[in-house]
C-alpha cells in the first residue's frame, strides 16, 4: 500500500491525507483503550441501577481523559517515529506508516493471537514470520474483537457483587412480607454506600489502567 500510494502525486497524497484526519474520531475511540473504558464504565453505572446518573456525556468524559493518559506515551512515541520521515521529506504515505508502528505495537500487546490469526485467515494471507510483518490493517479489527472481549470480562466482574447484593435485598423483603415493595429502590442506597465505602471508582479506575501491559 505504502508503494501505490508514494507513487501518487503530492497533491493527491496532501487530499488523501485530509480525508483522512475526519477518521481521527473514529481511530480515537476504536483503536485506543477508549472502547475498553467507555463499556465497563457503562456497565457499572447499570450494575448500579443509577441509570441517569452519572450522565453519559460524564462517562465518555471520564473514558476519553483516561484514554489520553493511558495512551499518552504511545502518541509521543507516534509523534517521535514521524519526525524522521518528516524532516527527510518523506512522503506522506510514509509518515503515517512510520507513525503508526507505535500504535500497531501497543494493540498487539492487548490482542489475542486467535483474534489476529483468524483475520489473517479470512484475508488468505499466509502467516507471518514475525509481528513486524503485520500491518496496522490486519491488527485494528483482531485489536477491537479482542477490547470487545476484555471489557465485557471487566464488565461481567463487576456486576456479581451487584447482583449479590439484589437478591440478598429481594430475600430480606420477601421474608418481611413486603412483596409490593421494589427491591432496586431498597438496595440502590447500599450499593452506593458500599460503592463508596470501599473507594469503587478508584478501584475501577485503577484495574482499567493497570489492565493494559
Amino acid at each position: 500500500m505504502e508503494q501505490l500510494f508514494g507513487s501518487l502525486d503530492p497533491a493527491l497524497q496532501l487530499l488523501i491525507l485530509m480525508a483522512a484526519l475526519s477518521l481521527l474520531p473514529f481511530i480515537l475511540i476504536s483503536l485506543t483503550s477508549f472502547t475498553r473504558y467507555v463499556i465497563v464504565l457503562s456497565i457499572l453505572k447499570t450494575a448500579m441501577g443509577t441509570q441517569q446518573v452519572p450522565p453519559g456525556v460524564v462517562m465518555v468524559g471520564i473514558s476519553l481523559i483516561m484514554t489520553i493518559y493511558t495512551m499518552g506515551p504511545v502518541f509521543g512515541e507516534m509523534y517521535d517515529k514521524a519526525q524522521g520521515p518528516l524532516k527527510s521529506k518523506q512522503s506522506i504515505v510514509a509518515v503515517i506508516s512510520e507513525g503508526s508502528e507505535p500504535l500497531k505495537e501497543f494493540m498487539m500487546r492487548q490482542t489475542r493471537q486467535e483474534d489476529i490469526a483468524y483475520f489473517i485467515e479470512m484475508a488468505h494471507k499466509k502467516a507471518p514470520e514475525s509481528p513486524a510483518e503485520l500491518s496496522i490493517f490486519e491488527v485494528a479489527p483482531a485489536f477491537i474483537i479482542s477490547e470487545l472481549r476484555t471489557a465485557f470480562e471487566i464488565g461481567f466482574l463487576i456486576f456479581i457483587p451487584f447482583i449479590v447484593l439484589d437478591l440478598v435485598i429481594a430475600n430480606i423483603l420477601l421474608a418481611l412480607g413486603m412483596f409490593m415493595l421494589s427491591p432496586t429502590i431498597i438496595s440502590l442506597p447500599f450499593k452506593i454506600l458500599i460503592f463508596i465505602a470501599v473507594d469503587g471508582w478508584s478501584l475501577i479506575i485503577n484495574g482499567l489502567v493497570n489492565s493494559y501491559n
